[in-house]
């Protein structure tokens, strides 16, 4: 069984000081984030999301996300594949499901599922970049 992966969809940093970070990417970007929490800080990029999320561990890098028509096949056929499961598919608010998996050499692979994002979206003043 093969996935059909829909595109990248989603970037995520480390950030263990996310006052800090927020700060950096706002002032990088030139555009304060469409969404921030303490749990969480998202920027719309050209289309996309870069996420901050400050209990992910830094020396794993970044995270990055491909779109899926749904998660649970995706993550079905990456396993039949040989990969592992890494994060369990979790429903992350609004609709919005994602999932990782580890493959035989150790890279971590995200899946997303987001119902909201549309790829022909390059509008980074819109809000929220999976629109």
């Amino acid at each position: 069984m093969s996935t059909r992966l829909l595109g990248l969809r989603t970037v995520i940093y480390p950030a263990p000081d996310l006052a800090a970070a927020t700060l950096w990417w706002t002032d990088f970007l030139g555009t304060p984030p469409y969404f921030e929490e303490p749990f969480y800080v998202g920027f719309s990029v050209g289309g996309y999301e870069l996420g901050l999320l400050p209990d992910a561990d830094p020396a794993s890098g970044a995270l990055t996300y491909w779109g899926v028509d749904d998660v649970a096949i995706a993550v079905e056929g990456a396993l039949n594949a040989g990969a592992s499961e890494h994060g369990p598919a979790t429903e992350v608010g609004d609709g919005i499901i994602t999932a990782t998996v580890q493959t035989p050499d150790g890279s971590i692979v995200g899946f997303i599922y987001n119902p909201h994002f549309s790829a022909s979206s390059t509008d980074s003043s819109s809000g929220s970049l999976e629109e």
